[in-house]
């Protein structure tokens, strides 16, 4: 049995890379790549991901971001990211990152101020950096 975070991630990835334009493509797609789902299970993940039809299409609907502080990206190694932000904050914004299903992303690790991004590769970690300016705001970079 498949989880519902994969189930979830495969959505994300899915109205990201793809024009989808109703819940039966999105089944159809889903059930092509292995995933037991019903419309209504399909219904309630749009729902629970923030995804609504806009344009003819699903894109994900991302509320104002929440206002994290200063944030600041470090390179360090060919796959390895790290971020370092205000005590307190590190766990929401590798929810964010990881709610994102950026892809080229191995996983992420949050302690109180510090996240740990593991790339897939070298080049997915120049991707990732681009991708988190979008993602959590202004990122400085060390």
């Amino acid at each position: 049995m498949v989880s519902k975070e994969a189930r979830q991630n495969f959505i994300l990835r899915a109205i990201g890379e793809n024009t989808i334009a109703n819940q039966a493509e999105l089944v159809d797609s889903l059930t092509d790549a292995g995933f037991s789902v019903t419309q209504a299970s399909v219904s309630r993940d749009l729902h629970e991901l923030g995804i609504v039809k806009r344009d003819g299409r699903y894109v994900l609907e991302r509320p104002s971001r929440p206002a994290y502080g200063p944030i600041s990206l470090v390179h360090s190694g060919d796959s390895l990211l790290v971020v370092r932000c205000l005590p307190g904050v590190a766990s929401a914004i590798a929810v964010e990152i990881d709610k994102a299903a950026l892809p080229g992303v191995a996983g992420t690790l949050a302690g109180d101020d510090t996240i740990f991004i593991a790339a897939l590769s070298s080049s997915d970690r120049e991707r990732i950096a681009e991708k988190l300016h979008d993602l959590i705001g202004a990122v400085d970079e060390i």
